[in-house]
């Protein structure tokens, strides 16, 4: 089954340049710039990237922190000399995987927080001039991979979201995408199961959000991450034992109920491949992960993703094109 994924859709396009960061990018101890939030904001691009730090060669990493910068033309960037945001206290080990969205003309940004007793997803306002983030909620164990909707919808600001249901699935890793809305982004509710992992032919395993969605006159166009494993597939990277493809899912939600999906693409749209060494070989080989779609004015779609969770990369397609892979259900 997971061999017979075809190559990524001709409609997408890599940047030629690519990677568009990475450690050597960073003026201070970084070693993996991967599954970074971006936005625009203020009349320039702004990226908020995940640091895991430690030595490469011995392969051994240390810690986590989030690096930010910011770009005029959405391609070459320039990262702040030092990290902007850690948490770390007895309970919380860590913050990770940001995610930006600017809602009335504020920023926000998702993340995830390992913690001694689960994974969490907070949500945290940035400052006009990007010094303070103020964090407004933590949910709680287990739950991740949150992303907001770019505006209120009926009056509520709206995610999309990952929790982690071990018990109630039977497949150890059945994950899937839920919707829920909250009226001052603190407290959230209104919870319903948005896309199932079994609805995706090309996913064997977990499937969740991936970069926040974009709207559009068709409906919400919103990219997910799709996760095949082979147990005699061995694909590159740091742990020697890697067996999971991560893929690039795309679909279309309602725009009054985006808890429901009217447009699946049956294939996936992005898929590693050898052509692309930073996708295939890296600290986990053969990950693709989008954590940004901005629309332009002129239709095209800036797609940002990590690529073997190892350095941040770009492409590109048109928004009519990519409404057009998404069949309606």
């Amino acid at each position: 089954m997971t061999e017979s994924i075809p190559p990524s859709c001709n409609v997408i396009q890599r940047y030629p340049q690519n990677p568009i960061l990475s450690a050597a990018d960073i003026p201070y101890h970084a070693t993996l710039i991967f599954n970074a939030g971006v936005a625009r904001a203020g009349g320039r691009y702004a990226m908020v990237f995940r640091n895991d730090y430690g030595d490469a060669q011995e392969k051994r990493l240390q810690g986590t922190n989030l690096g930010l910068a910011f770009s005029d033309d959405g391609l070459h960037w320039t990262a702040n000399a030092e990290p902007c945001f850690v948490m770390e206290t007895d309970e919380i080990r860590r913050a990770y995987d940001p995610r930006l969205t600017v809602v009335d003309g504020r920023c926000y940004m998702c993340f995830a927080v390992d913690t001694r007793h689960g994974v969490r997803g907070g949500i945290a306002a940035i400052d006009d001039r990007w010094q303070h983030f103020e964090v407004l909620s933590l949910s709680a164990p287990d739950n991740r991979n949150m992303v907001l909707f770019p505006e209120k919808v009926g009056g509520k600001f709206a995610r999309l979201e990952r929790p982690f249901p071990i018990y109630g699935r039977g497949a150890p890793e059945a994950f899937d995408i839920w919707f829920s809305d909250s009226s001052d982004l603190a407290y959230w509710g209104n919870a319903q199961l948005v896309l199932g992992s079994e609805q995706v032919a090309f996913c064997n395993s977990k499937i969740g959000p991936a970069a926040p969605p974009v709207k559009t006159e068709k409906g919400w166009l919103a990219l997910f991450h799709a996760v095949d494993k082979d147990p005699d597939r061995v694909l590159k990277g740091w742990e020697g034992n890697w067996k999971k493809r991560y893929t690039v899912g795309l679909m279309l939600l309602d725009l009054k109920n985006p808890a429901q999906v009217i447009g699946l693409c049956p294939e996936p749209v992005m898929v590693p491949e050898a052509r692309y060494p930073y996708e295939v070989d890296g600290f986990r080989g053969s990950v693709l992960f989008p954590t940004g779609m901005i629309l332009e004015e002129d239709g095209q779609v800036k797609i940002y993703y990590g690529a073997s969770d190892t350095v941040m990369a770009l492409a590109t397609a048109h928004v009519d094109d990519l409404i057009a892979l998404c069949e309606p259900i």
